[in-house]
């Protein structure tokens, strides 16, 4: 079993290509976070956004709700006919519902759970006691591979991420803390766990801040009108 992390369903992906191409993965286990879109579509067959708000959590490069690599498996699965059929009702209706026979095809390859903040500070905790610094996104899969259905089988986890670029959250998790800076929390981090912080990574609050603007989302426009009128727009 190989337990992954899925937001925008990338890597889920290279793993159904790789099982594809004969590695012998007997399923791909993906994990969500309260974002849970994905764990829904393959637990019902019915991918539904109609009555979603993205959620922000701790996992943020999983807070994905609209997942642009799902249509590539359907694509390779049902056709492009098919794919484009699901997509065209997703753009309308906010929502498609895959047929039991599409909907068994996919749960032949793939099984999803959804992982909250809370569990997956405590794995954060947990993987820590054992001397393992271990990101929040990765963490999420720390309750498939603990699921009773998968615990006589050999099961691997596929790593997203890496601690240092969620030092708040991991500080929070190992220490309790409420750290108000990156900084602070990488310090925090480091000194409990009796590292160093990486010199790419320390030698980064030293450097000049090299954008110092910040545009509202709904200045965008006008701001990119702006840098063109200036001619301060590099191609």
């Amino acid at each position: 079993m190989l337990h992954i992390p899925s937001g925008n369903f990338g890597n889920a992906l290279g793993a159904y290509y790789a099982r594809r191409l004969g590695l012998p993965i007997e399923k791909i286990v993906i994990v969500s976070n309260a974002n849970n879109v994905l764990t829904e579509w393959l637990q019902s067959g019915c991918y539904d956004l109609s009555k979603r708000e993205l959620i922000a959590t701790t996992s943020p490069a999983m807070d994905i709700l609209k997942s642009s690599n799902v249509e590539r498996v359907l694509f390779d699965l049902f056709g492009a006919e098919r794919t484009r059929e699901l997509m065209r009702q997703l753009d309308a209706d906010g929502r498609y519902q895959l047929d039991a026979a599409e909907h068994a095809q996919i749960r032949e390859i793939f099984a999803a759970d959804d992982c909250s903040d809370d569990e997956g500070r405590e794995y954060i905790r947990q993987a820590f006691e054992q001397g393992y610094l271990l990101d929040p996104h990765t963490a999420t899969c720390f309750k498939t591979c603990n699921a009773a259905e998968f615990a006589d089988q050999v099961n691997i986890i596929y790593s997203t991420a890496e601690w240092t670029k969620f030092a708040v959250v991991m500080d929070d998790a190992i220490n309790g803390n409420h750290a108000e800076s990156d900084q602070q929390a990488l310090a925090a981090v480091a000194a409990r766990a009796g590292i160093e912080v990486p010199p790419a990574i320390a030698s980064l609050f030293e450097q000049p801040i090299a954008q110092p603007m910040v545009v509202d989302k709904q200045d965008i426009e006008s701001e990119i009108l702006r840098f063109l009128e200036q001619g301060q727009l590099v191609s």
